[in-house]
C-alpha cells in the first residue's frame, strides 16, 4: 500500500507544482491571489513531504508531513476568509479566531505525538483536531457559498465543491481513526490523489473570479478534449466490467460473448467519437455548464478568420462562409445567396443541401426588410411568434427550403450584397443575444470577404477587357498599315495597270495583305494575344519586310554584317509587324532623296542587333524622351500613336532591348537587340513564361 501511496502522493505533488507555476505566472496582486497561491505552495510540499515518507518509512518525514499539513489547513482556511470578507462589510473576526485554535490545535497535537511512544501508520495524532479542522473548513464553504449573491454563486461553486469534497474525505479518514484508533492504510494511500482531482475545480472558479487578481483561463479545447476521454475511459471501463460479468457467469459461451460486447462496445465508441451530433451536444453541455460565456471569443473570431482566409478542405470561398458561420451555431450547412447582374438574388454556394434555381428579387419586402433591419431571422420563432418581425413577410420559396433556420444577412459597407441561409442544427441550440451578436459581426467580416471577391472578379474582368482592347488596337493598327499598301497599289494602278510586273506583285501584294487580314481577324475571335514563341529565321523576315516596302521611296536598303543565317526565339507575325512598322515609320519621315537602311549585326553576348537608320526629320528630344514611347501620342496627322508602345512591349517581352536615338533635321537611328535562339535549345526568358502559361 505503501507503493500505492507513493505514486498517489507524487501525482499530488506534481499537479500542485505546475498549478502553483501557473498561478503564480498569473497573479496581478491582491490578497485573495497571495493566500490562494500560499494554500497551494503548502498542499505541494505537504503532498511531497508525505510521497517521501511513502518511499523511506522515516518517522522524522512523517512529523515533518503532519506540520506542513497543519500549515496547508491554516493556508486554506486565510484564503476562505478572505473570500468572506470580500462579500461581508463586517471583518470576519470569529472565523480568524477559530481557525488560529484549530490551526493551533494541530500543532499541540503533533507535539503530544512526538514525544507519545507509538508509532501507528502513519501518525498517532490526537484525532479530533484534525477533525475539528475537517469540520470547520466545512463550515467556512458553507458561509462563503450561503454569503455569496445567488446570482454570482456560479463563480464560486466550483471551490465550494472542491474544497468541501476534500474536507468531507479528511472527515471520514480521521473519524474512521479517532473511532478504531488507528489511520485506515488504504484511505490515507489515496488522500493525496483525492486531493489532486480537487484542482481542476479550484481552477475553473479562479478563471470565473477575477476579482481574485488571478488572469487564468480554462482552454474551451482542453476542456473538451479531456471531458471527451474522460467520458470514453468511463464508457470503457463500464463495457470491461460487463464483459468480465459476462466471462465469469455465462458458462461455456462466457468468453465469446465477452469479446463479442467488446468489439460492439468498441464499435459504438468509434461511431460516437466521430460523431458531429455528439461533439456538439458536448461543447454545447460544457460551454453551458462550465463557462460564464457560451464562447471563447478569441478563439472563434481566429478561427472564423482562418475559415474564411485560407478557404481549405476543396472548399471555395463561398462555402468556406457558409462553413464558418454555421460552426458558430453547430450547423451542418446552409447555403449562400448573392446578388447577380439583374439584381435579383440567387444560390451562388451551398454546403450540405440541395441546389435551387429560385430567385429573391432585390426589391422585394424580404429583402429590404435583410438591408434595412439587418436582423437574424430565426424561422422557428417566425413560425411561433411573428409579431416580433413588424410586417415581415417571408418569400415562399423559403418555407419549402429543406432544413432552413436561420437567414444572416451579408452587408458590406453599402447596400445588402447576400445573405445565407443556415440549415438545422445537430442539436438543440438556443439562439440568445450572445448568439445574436456573434452572427452579426461574423456576418460583417464575410461581406467584406465577399465585397473583396466580387471586386477582384469585376477587376480582373476588366482586366480582360482591358488586354482584349489592347489588342483590338493593335490589330487596328496594322490594318491601317494594311489598308495603307493597297492604297498605294492602286494608287499606281493607273500608270502601271498594263505593266505584267506590277499586275503579278500586285496580285503578292493582295495575297500578303489577305492572308495578313485573315490572320488578325482569327486572333481577335479567339482571344489570344500570341502563339507560343519559335524559332524565327530573322533574316528572312527582314527581307520579306524590305520586300514588302520596294513601292516606296527612297528603297530601303538591307546590309547582313553576319553573313550566315541567324535565328532569334520570337513570334514570326508579331517581330515582322513590328519591324515594319519601324521601317514603315523611317519611310514617312524620309524624303525620296533620302536613305533608310536596316543592318544586322552580332550584338552583345547571346543577343543580335537589329539597327533601321534613316536621314528623316528627326524627333525633339523633348518628344524622345516623354512622348515617344507613350500610348497615343504620335508625330503624324493621320498615326495611332501605338506603334511604338506595341514595339517596345513586345521586344521587352522576349527579353529584348529597345533604342531610339535622333536629331532633329538629320535623322533617327533605331537599334533593336533580341536574344539570339539556336536548334539545340529553345530558351525562354522569364518575361515570357506567364505568356507561355497562360
Amino acid at each position: 500500500m505503501l507503493e500505492v501511496a507513493y505514486w498517489g502522493y507524487g501525482l499530488a505533488a506534481v499537479a500542485y507544482l505546475f498549478f502553483g507555476v501557473y498561478a503564480f505566472v498569473a497573479w496581478r496582486g491582491g490578497a485573495a491571489g497571495a493566500t490562494l497561491l500560499a494554500a497551494i505552495s503548502s498542499s505541494c510540499l505537504w503532498a511531497l513531504s508525505s510521497a517521501v515518507y511513502a518511499r523511506t518509512a522515516d518517522p522524522l518525514v512523517i512529523g515533518l508531513a503532519g506540520l506542513l499539513d497543519a500549515l496547508r489547513a491554516g493556508a486554506w482556511y486565510a484564503f476562505l476568509i478572505v473570500l468572506l470578507r470580500t462579500i461581508s462589510d463586517r471583518p470576519a473576526r470569529w472565523p480568524t479566531v477559530v481557525a488560529s485554535l484549530v490551526v493551533g490545535a494541530q500543532f499541540v497535537s503533533l507535539g503530544l505525538e512526538a514525544m507519545g511512544a507509538g508509532a501507528v501508520l502513519p501518525l498517532r495524532p490526537v484525532f479530533g483536531a484534525w477533525l475539528a479542522q475537517a469540520v470547520f473548513g466545512l463550515m467556512l464553504v458553507e458561509q462563503l457559498y450561503r454569503g455569496v449573491p445567488a446570482a454570482s454563486r456560479w463563480a464560486m461553486k466550483p471551490l465550494c465543491v472542491a474544497l468541501g469534497a476534500g474536507y468531507i474525505f479528511d472527515l471520514y479518514l480521521f473519524a474512521d481513526g479517532s473511532l478504531f484508533a488507528r489511520v485506515d492504510e488504504d484511505v490515507w494511500a489515496m488522500r493525496g490523489v483525492a486531493h489532486a482531482l480537487l484542482i481542476p475545480l479550484i481552477a475553473m472558479s479562479g478563471a470565473r473570479n477575477p476579482s481574485w487578481t488571478l488572469r487564468m483561463s480554462m482552454s474551451r479545447e482542453m476542456v473538451f478534449h479531456s471531458t471527451a476521454l474522460a467520458v470514453s475511459g468511463l464508457y470503457l471501463l463500464v463495457i470491461s466490467a460487463a464483459g468480465y460479468y459476462v466471462r465469469y457467469f455465462g458458462g461455456d459461451w462466457g468468453r465469446a460473448l465477452q469479446l463479442t460486447l467488446l468489439f460492439a462496445g468498441l464499435v459504438l465508441l468509434g461511431m460516437l467519437l466521430v460523431s458531429g451530433s455528439q461533439r456538439a451536444r458536448l461543447r454545447v453541455f460544457l460551454n453551458k455548464h462550465l463557462f460564464p460565456y457560451r464562447y471563447d471569443y478569441r478563439n472563434e473570431w481566429l478561427r472564423f478568420t482562418q475559415a474564411l482566409a485560407s478557404a481549405a478542405g476543396g472548399l471555395d470561398l463561398g462555402q468556406s462562409v457558409i462553413k464558418a458561420l454555421a460552426d458558430l451555431v453547430e450547423s451542418p450547412g446552409g447555403s449562400l445567396w448573392l446578388r447577380n447582374a439583374d439584381g435579383q438574388f440567387s444560390m451562388h454556394a451551398r454546403l450540405n443541401q440541395p441546389s435551387s434555381d429560385l430567385t429573391e428579387s432585390a426589391d422585394s419586402s424580404f429583402c429590404r426588410f435583410l438591408d434595412h433591419k439587418e436582423w437574424i431571422i430565426n424561422l422557428e420563432e417566425y413560425r411561433l411568434r411573428p409579431a416580433q418581425y413588424g410586417d415581415l413577410r417571408l418569400p415562399e420559396w423559403l418555407s419549402t427550403l429543406q432544413g432552413a433556420w436561420l437567414v444572416v444577412p451579408l452587408k458590406g459597407s453599402g447596400a445588402l450584397i447576400g445573405f445565407v441561409v443556415l440549415s438545422a442544427p445537430r442539436v438543440a441550440f438556443e439562439i440568445d443575444w450572445e448568439v445574436l451578436d456573434l452572427l452579426k459581426t461574423a456576418q460583417r467580416q464575410a461581406a467584406g470577404y465577399l465585397e473583396r471577391m466580387q471586386a477582384a472578379e469585376a477587376l480582373l474582368e476588366a482586366r480582360k477587357f482591358d488586354s482584349f482592347n489592347r489588342m483590338s488596337a493593335f490589330v487596328v493598327h496594322d490594318l491601317k498599315n494594311l489598308v495603307a499598301q493597297l492604297s498605294l497599289m492602286l494608287k499606281n494602278a493607273e500608270r502601271h495597270k498594263d505593266n505584267p510586273e506590277f499586275q503579278q506583285d500586285m496580285l503578292e501584294t493582295v495575297a500578303h495583305v489577305e492572308a495578313r487580314m485573315r490572320g488578325l481577324m482569327g486572333q481577335l475571335q479567339e482571344k489570344r494575344s500570341i502563339d507560343p514563341p519559335r524559332l524565327v529565321d530573322l533574316l528572312g523576315i527582314v527581307r520579306g519586310v524590305c520586300q514588302s516596302k520596294r513601292g516606296q521611296l527612297p528603297e530601303v536598303s538591307l546590309v547582313d554584317a553576319i553573313g550566315r543565317p541567324v535565328e532569334v526565339l520570337a513570334h514570326p507575325e508579331r517581330l515582322e509587324r513590328i519591324i515594319g512598322h519601324i521601317v514603315q515609320n523611317a519611310l514617312d519621315a524620309t524624303d525620296e532623296g533620302g536613305m533608310v537602311a536596316v543592318r544586322i549585326a552580332d550584338g552583345d553576348a547571346g543577343q543580335v542587333r537589329l539597327t533601321i537608320e534613316d536621314t528623316g526629320c528627326g524627333m525633339a528630344p523633348d518628344f524622345l524622351r516623354e512622348r515617344l514611347s507613350r500610348p497615343f501620342q504620335t508625330t503624324k496627322t493621320s498615326g495611332m500613336g501605338i506603334g511604338v508602345f506595341e514595339t517596345r512591349q513586345y521586344v521587352n517581352e522576349i527579353g529584348g532591348a529597345l533604342r531610339f536615338e535622333s536629331e532633329v533635321g538629320r535623322g533617327t537611328r533605331v537599334t533593336i537587340d533580341l536574344p539570339r535562339g539556336s536548334r539545340g535549345h529553345a530558351r525562354q526568358t522569364p518575361q515570357m513564361e506567364p505568356l507561355l502559361n497562360g
